[in-house]
């Protein structure tokens, strides 16, 4: 079921085009936030060595490299997230213009069901390293 504004393909208004900016963008900022959490996670073990370092004490960091996979598959998430989310405006604005919008839910179901696997996977991981 596709909604229809007017027959008229220029039948678009620019709040719908400025709606459309805004929702890509809030999908640019969650693609960017996954990121540098991820680059955070890559990072946190090489920041607790460095800390053991300055505080001259043996500071126990785990020996599997986890920490590294897990982040970077998170650094890959958010690229992808931005990737689609570029795609989706394009496709949205196409609708848009030619007056044939239809609303998809697809890519908010991808990652939410993604962030929900990574979130159980480092639960798991944290309670496994305590």
């Amino acid at each position: 079921m596709s909604i229809e504004k007017d027959s008229n393909p220029s039948a678009f208004t620019p709040n719908d085009h400025l709606a459309n900016e805004r929702t890509y963008l809030a999908w640019l900022r969650t693609g960017i936030g996954i990121m540098a959490f991820g680059f955070v996670v890559v990072k946190f073990s090489l920041f607790v060595k460095q800390l053991g370092f300055v505080l001259q004490t043996q500071v126990a960091t785990p020996s599997h490299a986890y920490s590294a996979i897990i982040g970077i598959f998170l650094v890959v998430l958010g690229m992808l997230a931005i990737l689609f989310a570029f795609l989706q405006y394009r496709r949205t604005d196409k609708q848009l213009k030619t007056g044939r919008y239809k609303p998809t839910t697809l890519l908010t179901t991808i990652l939410t069901g993604v962030i929900l696997v990574i979130s159980i996977l480092l639960i798991a991981y944290l309670l496994l390293s305590v």
